[in-house]
């Protein structure tokens, strides 16, 4: 175990000098959360606020929960293109003559991903303070909701490697990672489920995503989680474990 965590440690590393030599992809995964917390709070929100339930509060606190989980959800394919580079550009089967834990270099992608993605919020929860987001958490709301959001992130990560290394090409693996980012938008992020149409609500009510982002809303915002804390928990845990064993899987295919 102690090599393992040693070797884990190694590749982290790696990740981390090529995110310094790189910066650009921690910088885009950043940007969109950041542009539509811009967009619908000072150009949308107006209109888009007026659909709210009354005693919803402002349209800004809405919002926020749902950009706070695009943070994460954007880091997907960040993740994929790590691993998808990682396994054409022949490092992989380097990796796998060497004497190292098995998996410590995928551990590392996912771990690093969840770590910049903590760093995202961080700055997207700094601008939305200053928009006037006012949260009503206390210190317990805070913990659970630094430790749904790490869960969250893993999930997010282990399947982001996992289409990276089941992808024949980098492009592919940005491709296969869409719907993750496609999916908040079809969700309580922005709107209320009630406001949408019958179909579309049916969808929203039950995809995983939308129980996660409210309850993010229910941690910070104090409104009525109900049971979308363990229905995100389960969505989130059984997800991570298809996505850990699908890249571990992948990683070992040509052993």
């Amino acid at each position: 175990m102690s090599h393992a965590i040693t070797d884990a440690r190694t590749m982290l590393r790696r990740q981390y000098k090529h995110d310094l030599r790189y910066p650009a992809g921690t910088v885009s995964a950043l940007l969109m959360p950041l542009a539509f917390l811009l967009l619908f709070g000072y150009v949308f929100g107006g209109q888009m606020g007026m659909g709210l339930p009354s005693g919803t509060g402002n349209y800004i606190d809405y919002i926020v929960p749902g950009v706070l989980f695009m943070c994460i959800s954007g880091g997907a394919s960040q993740a994929a293109l790590g691993a998808a580079m990682d396994m054409t550009e022949g490092i992989i089967a380097r990796f796998r003559t060497m004497p190292i834990s098995r998996g410590a270099v995928l551990t590392a992608h996912a771990v690093a991903n969840v770590l910049r993605g903590l760093a995202a919020i961080v700055v997207i929860l700094g601008v939305a303070l200053l928009m006037g987001f006012s949260p009503s958490a206390g210190i317990a709301g805070w913990f659970a909701f630094l430790g749904v959001i790490v869960l969250y992130a893993l999930m997010i990560s282990w399947l982001g490697v996992a289409f990276g290394l089941s992808a024949k090409n980098v492009e592919g693996a940005n491709a296969k990672t869409l719907p993750l980012l496609f999916l908040p938008f079809i969700s309580s992020a922005f709107v209320s489920v009630d406001s949408t149409a019958a179909g579309v609500r049916w969808f929203i009510e039950y995809q995983p995503f939308t129980a996660m982002i409210d309850t993010i809303r229910g941690l910070l915002l104090g409104t009525p989680i109900g049971a979308s804390l363990i229905v995100s928990v389960l969505w989130a845990v059984v997800f991570t474990l298809i996505g850990y064993a699908w890249a571990m899987k992948l990683y070992n295919r040509d052993r």
